[in-house]
This record gives structure tokens, sequence and C-alpha cells, in this order.
């Protein structure tokens, strides 16, 4: 099932939800997130780049994108995980997903990638993804939202995301 190619100039995904830039600053930090579309080597993309900087408890810049129109769930249990294909700055990225269970705002279930200068299909599956203080399961039934996240390090954010799709 694709979730964007980006085709799209507004950034309205192939899901009809549009992708947004979050940073820290929602908690009091100073990261600066930047997303744009552009378009490279014959690919769409998505560009999230951006300043992560540690002060103030902060310390990340995101891509996110609601997963349904209405606010409600997606279920992905036929699908295994996804799949990506990036480009980035040699840096490590993460994944975050939230589902129905997620009701804080720092819960997540998060898996990491390496993006490096070189265009490269990833598979993610959703047994890869850790729960971050949340106790239940992942619930691939009630998905909400995806983010691609730059988080934990004072580092230059830039990684491209031509395709996502869930994968069987």
């Amino acid at each position: 099932m694709l979730v964007d190619d980006f085709a799209d100039s507004e950034l309205i995904s192939a899901l009809g939800t549009k992708w947004r830039g979050v940073s820290d600053k929602v908690m009091g930090g100073v990261s600066i997130v930047r997303l744009e579309r552009g378009n490279a080597e014959g690919r769409a993309f998505l560009r999230l780049k951006g300043d992560v900087r540690l002060e103030n408890n902060g310390g990340f810049v995101q891509a996110a994108l609601d997963l349904e129109p209405s606010g409600g769930v997606l279920d992905a249990s036929g699908y295994r995980g996804l799949r990506i294909t990036v480009r980035g700055n040699s840096q490590k990225y993460s994944l975050h997903l939230r589902t129905s269970d997620a009701t804080l705002p720092w819960q997540s279930y998060r898996a990491h990638f390496f993006a490096s200068d070189r265009w490269q299909e990833i598979d993610i599956p959703f047994a890869d993804f850790v729960p971050y203080r949340i106790d239940k399961a992942l619930d691939t039934k009630s998905l909400k939202r995806i983010g691609v996240v730059a988080i934990g390090r004072a580092f230059s954010a830039d990684v491209l995301i031509s395709n996502m799709y869930f994968y069987e």
C-alpha cells in the first residue's frame, strides 16, 4: 500500500493527508525544522532538513503524517512493515509510529535506519519497531501517524524520502 511517492507539490500524501514539520519547539526546544518537496535524478522527494539542538531539553525535528484523513486509524495488519527509498547525509534517522494506544505526546514505536549519500530502498519490519515510553505492543490495526525523525543528538539533519509503502 502506497503511503506516498511525493508527486503532489503541496505535500498531500497518497493517503490524502498532509506532511508537516514538527520540532522540539512544541516543548520549549530550539531545533529548527524545514520540509520541502523537490525532484532529483528523476525522483520526487520530501526533504527533511533541520538543526537538531539539545538546549532546553530539546533534540528532534520530524516530518509527520497522519495516516487517516478523518483522524481515525489505518489498519496495516495485512502488511509486514514499511519500505522507504531514502538518501541522506550518512546519518542515523528514525521512523516513529503512533497508534491509538499512544495517548501521550512522547509515546511511540521506533525503528532506526541509516541514510547514506546514495538512494537506497530499506525494508523496516513492524517487528523492528520498539515501544518508547509505552507498555503496549505495536498494534498495526490501529496506526494513526508516521514520522521521519532526526532525534537525540545535536547534528544537521538532511534526509530525502522518495517513496514510502507498507509492504507484504
